[in-house]
């Protein structure tokens, strides 16, 4: 039975469900995160779209992994389970740079963590043993970016494809929406989700004893996991290849062998085109916490009323895992679906005329275009980012705000997200019309300024970047109240050295940027910097990478803070390490006062400069 009316919340009781006349959802899915009907929610976004296209959901928000009872809100779905680890992985959601847990989860009712460590392996394992026939389909970014074997820095270790460890039947990967469709049209249709080992966007498995059975035309085979978990140039190699073949028009399926199953992924499904992004963002989602919660979901707040402008960055910053789950091509909405959504903010409980973000990845990426895009995908040989053929949508993007702002009751529209500056021209009108729509600061992320970690980051260069930033500041000459350029920062990369943050300090304290935005750099899977982390190699060229790890990596944040007294022993040290206590004293330049003799005494362990310059040896 097809179901196409939509619900103005989805079910997540049996009571919700057979209010609307179901006794037995489709499909059930299970969630990490508290049920927010908001498009940046992912449990909401799919759990309509897959309404839209005839299947009943409930869903599962936030299970109790010590009592199995929650997972049986519903009983069995009638085609199969979809399970996520939520919105953010949950090993990041649980645990700090430091590996410390964290007291707080933004997804999750009064910020309260309710999310388990591992949350997909932790709910597949208990679907599986409560409900064995039932087909489970595993997703969302913890899947994703767990779909090979993968450093996990959590156990410092190289584990396997989750998929092998899981009791599933699928993975999908990326922005799922085309994805589970298909699964779910497919299983209508009566075929089982095993078996289903066609369709763009997700991974499947088969024991060892059928590889030989096995025939998939331009098939590429990593190195196995036992392998990639043993050898370094094993773990680039794969790492290689998955990247070079993400590209959904001619990337080719990968195979990856483990102990006791072969994992084999289907090349991404392709990306939405404007009238596809249109219909999901038009779904009637209602922008609130689901009523039975008494708390606020504090990861709603920010983004309440704010817009969705597109998916996808093509950047390629080689920490960030944007390019494997969202992929390099840019998928844009039209204005009119986007302006339509901003209207109807005017009929909303709580709304100030105030719309906090119209934004993607990178804000200014909307609307950017390439013709190669449509047919073969980005090139494969290039950088989108300096490639003169792509062209850019800023004009676009930019009127569209200016023109949303004449909506009725709309007094401001802002750019929430992230600009990317090196796609910003430096033209005079331009910037001004970018600066309406910024509230006292435009924040930017370099990074960093030394050549040789920026190579690394894939990021800009301190040229570029100083190009804009006297642009930035010439602008505000004038102005009745001028806004502040905030840049975000990352400490401990890998190829970063102290003497590398202590030169970034500097820049710092010479421009007045000092900032309390830095982030300290946290390997997650699937990136280049993770493989640089685990290996010690970059994968790109096969050369030594330094890899500050330990107390040097507790030292380099500490020096980007250098103005918090607690972090005092902490920049003594690193300054006295590098040779730099030219910068202890009580002149200007100096980062850190000189303290009387015994005042403060180092005690930390020295080590050679040799590892600090050199680079240390890769992890064995």
């Amino acid at each position: 039975m097809k179901h196409p009316k939509q619900p103005h919340f989805l079910p997540i009781s049996l009571e919700e469900l057979r209010a609307l006349g179901i006794d037995q959802p489709d499909i059930i899915m299970v969630s990490g995160d508290a049920y927010v009907d908001h498009p940046s929610f992912a449990a909401a976004l799919l759990g309509r779209v897959l309404w839209d296209a005839g299947f009943s959901v409930a869903i599962i928000p936030q299970p109790d992994p010590k009592n199995p009872e929650t997972f049986r809100e519903f009983g069995e779905p009638r085609l199969f389970f979809a399970i996520s680890g939520g919105s953010v992985d949950s090993m990041v959601s649980n645990y700090t740079a430091a590996r410390k847990k964290r007291s707080d989860d933004a997804y999750s009712p009064g910020g309260i963590p309710r999310r388990p460590d591992r949350a997909v392996l932790v709910y597949t394992d208990i679907i599986h043993r409560l409900f064995p026939d039932i087909p489970i389909i595993i997703g969302g970014i913890e899947a994703s970016l767990r779909r090979f074997a993968h450093y996990d820095y959590w156990s410092d270790s190289v584990r396997q494809s989750i998929l092998a460890d899981a009791p599933a039947d699928l993975l999908v990967f990326g922005m799922g929406e085309t994805a589970l469709c298909t699964i779910a049209q497919h299983a209508d249709a009566g075929e089982k989700p095993g078996d289903m080992h066609n369709i763009p966007g997700t991974v499947w498995k088969i024991p060892p004893k059928q590889l030989h059975a096995l025939h998939i035309p331009d098939l590429c085979t990593l190195p196995a996991y036992t392998k990639v978990r043993e050898n370094p140039d094993d773990f680039c190699l794969a790492h290689t290849l998955i990247s070079q073949n993400q590209n959904p028009f001619v990337g080719r399926p990968l195979l990856q062998q483990h102990p006791k199953t072969v994992i084999i992924q289907n090349p991404p499904s392709l990306p939405l085109s404007p009238h596809d992004m249109d219909r999901i963002y038009d779904l009637p989602y209602t922008r609130e916490k689901h009523p039975s919660y008494q708390e606020d979901i504090p990861a709603l707040t920010p983004v309440r009323f704010s817009v969705i402008s597109h998916r996808g960055c093509y950047g390629n910053c080689s920490f960030c895992a944007l390019s494997m789950h969202q992929g390099t091509i840019i998928q844009s909405r039209s204005r009119k679906s986007i302006l339509k959504e901003i209207a109807s903010f005017q009929n909303m409980r709580g709304f100030s005329g105030i719309v906090s973000d119209v934004g993607g990845p990178s804000a200014n990426m909307y609307g950017d275009f390439c013709q190669n895009w449509e047919k073969n995908g980005a090139c494969t040989d290039k950088e989108c980012i300096r490639c003169p053929v792509v062209r850019s949508g800023i004009h676009d993007y930019l009127d569209m705000l200016d023109e949303a702002e004449k909506l009725p009751k709309v007094k401001h529209v802002y750019i929430g997200s992230g600009l990317r500056y090196d796609l910003i021209p430096l033209d005079t009108d331009c910037f001004r019309q970018i600066s309406r729509h910024i509230s006292g600061q435009m924040k930017v992320a370099p990074e960093h300024i030394i050549t040789t970690v920026t190579g690394l980051m894939n990021k800009p260069d301190q040229e570029c970047f100083d190009r804009f930033r006297i642009f930035f500041e010439k602008n505000q000459r004038g102005k009745q109240s001028r806004q502040y350029l905030i840049p975000y920062l990352m400490s401990g990369h890998p190829g970063c050295t102290l003497s590398d943050m202590i030169s970034l300090a500097e820049y710092l304290r010479d421009t007045g940027l000092y900032t309390e935005q830095v982030q300290d750099f946290t390997p997650t899977p699937m990136t280049t910097s993770t493989c640089m982390y685990a290996t010690g190699r970059d994968p790109r060229t096969g050369n030594r990478v330094h890899v500050p790890k330990g107390e040097e990596k507790k030292i380099q944040r500490a020096i980007l803070h250098w103005k918090n007294p607690a972090n005092y022993s902490l920049v003594l040290e690193g300054l006295t390490r590098a040779g730099r206590k030219d910068l202890i004293g009580n002149t200007g330049r100096c980062l850190i006062p000189a303290r009387k003799t015994g005042e403060i005494r180092a005690t930390r362990k020295k080590i050679s400069p040799y590892e600090h310059y050199q680079g240390s040896s890769p992890r064995n």
